[in-house]
């Protein structure tokens, strides 16, 4: 099934018909695990506009297969949606480090993007306690790559949001630790949470998967639910069986593998 079909046909739908507008995805180094770029010094959350921006699915093709075809893909920025996910994101900024970094390209985007400056700078004057940046999505990426110590929540839209948070998972060490939690903040309907690599239908039943990320999102789910104790357990053992090297590397340890030690590990603190 072609990529399109099955995120504007099922995933899309979801966020935006239970009104989870907050993607959230936690980007850190587990112990023992040394990414491709850092060792050390890497601990970000992204909060990820979820629900429009470039994903709103406006637009359209007319002419197709026709020399004159024309495909129309446009942007929705609503002063809502952007208010909204802006705030969530000075909310966490508060609870953590105190920092928030907002991603545009209002250089380039001088409606959509410009817009979304302003919000954050308006906002910002609610709270003080929070120290805000703004930066443009290729200056963050490098930001990222060579100083992500400076980093502690970054916001963005749905496109950007995406982009920053599949680097952020390779720098963590790749997609089989990086966890995500689609939230509906206002508890209006249900929050979904899941791996950001998906079912990987590609490796199904292989034994290579790492569970991590699967595991990771469900401490998430429970953390939301408001069972911390039961979250900080699952991430306690997650961090064991990663501080004995299991699972740091692809291929290092099966599916099965990982998952047995992460549950040893909690049995034996039960």
């Amino acid at each position: 099934m072609p990529d399109a079909v099955s995120l504007h046909g099922l995933l899309l739908p979801i966020r935006k018909a239970f009104n989870q507008y907050a993607n959230i995805r936690p980007h850190r180094l587990l112990p023992g695990i040394e990414g491709p770029l850092k060792a050390e010094g890497f601990d970000i959350l992204c909060i990820r506009e979820n629900t429009e921006g470039e994903y709103s699915g406006a637009g359209g093709r007319v002419h197709q297969g026709k020399e004159n075809e024309v495909a129309v893909e446009t942007s929705v920025f609503t002063r809502a949606g952007v208010e909204r996910i802006l705030r969530f994101g000075f909310e966490q900024a508060r609870a953590r480090r105190g920092h928030l970094t907002s991603v545009t390209k209002s250089n380039a985007q001088k409606y959509s993007m410009v817009f979304w400056d302003e919000m954050t700078r308006q906002l910002a004057a609610e709270y003080p306690e929070v120290t805000v940046s703004q930066m443009h999505i290729d200056a963050m990426a490098a930001k990222m790559v060579m100083a992500p110590e400076s980093l502690d929540v970054v916001v963005a839209s749905n496109l950007f949001g995406d982009i920053l948070t599949d680097l952020g998972a390779a720098i963590q060490g790749g997609l089989g630790f990086a966890a995500s939690a689609n939230i509906c903040p206002d508890g209006s309907g249900p929050s979904m949470f899941e791996p950001v690599h998906g079912s990987a239908p590609d490796i199904a039943g292989q034994e290579i998967a790492n569970p991590i990320a699967a595991i990771w999102s469900g401490a998430m789910m429970l953390d939301h639910l408001g069972e911390a104790g039961a979250a900080s357990g699952i991430m306690g053992a997650i961090e064991a069986a990663t501080r004995q090297g299991i699972g740091i590397r692809p291929g290092s340890h099966s599916t099965t593998e990982i998952t047995d030690a992460v549950i040893a590990t909690l049995e034996a603190r039960a």
